[in-house]
């Protein structure tokens, strides 16, 4: 064999080596783009998709799980043999009822968890009406103790709203064991 002939097979041999890097680099190159097409879309990324509603949370132990919302008009009329007027709006009540439950080991502490005010899609708050007070269930669970596992313990308030707010939802918070106090929203639906 000659050094021509040596030659000759030197430089093929790196014009292959050469030509098959570059095949590689390609085929990688395409398998990586392809493969980041291909990556599965978050319902939540779309920007025209409307997220779920959620009508239950944990915050921290605490979980809370939405009821009911009833319209109950616009006149409340005070039950007899009470000092109670009757409370009325031009707009409406809403009677809420959301029960919260320890998911933890030990004891939540009385006040500990709570729910708050309505807030509608235009970011408009509702606080809960004080004068409804023989208009609720008694006693009212409202921020009891609650023991690890035991059922649910419902919470109601009356809010008066808006006749134009919608997709409302309710404020809730809860101290968890740690002593830091956590806020959420869960929506609610209102029959």
């Amino acid at each position: 064999m000659t050094n021509k002939q040596k030659g000759a097979i030197s430089q093929t041999l790196i014009v292959i080596a050469v030509v098959l890097l570059i095949l590689i680099v390609v085929i990688f190159s395409v398998v990586r783009f392809t493969a980041k097409k291909q990556a599965p879309v978050d319902k939540h990324e779309t920007k025209n998709e409307i997220p779920e509603p959620e009508y239950e949370t944990t915050l921290g132990e605490t979980r809370f799980i939405f009821v009911s919302a009833k319209n109950l008009g616009g006149a409340l009329n005070a039950p007899d043999g009470t000092f109670q007027r009757d409370l009325i709006t031009t707009e409406k009540f809403i009677r809420i009822t959301v029960a919260a439950q320890n998911k933890g080991k030990n004891n939540l502490d009385s006040y500990s968890w709570d729910i708050g005010n309505v807030v509608d899609s235009d970011g408009r708050n509702f606080v809960p009406v004080n004068q409804a007070y023989y208009f609720l269930p008694q006693p009212n669970l409202c921020g009891e103790l609650l023991k690890p596992e035991f059922e649910p313990t419902p919470c109601v308030k009356i809010y008066e709203v808006s006749k134009a707010s919608t997709n409302l939802k309710i404020t809730l918070t809860a101290t968890g064991s740690t002593g830091k106090k956590q806020a959420s929203l869960i929506d609610i639906l209102v029959q």
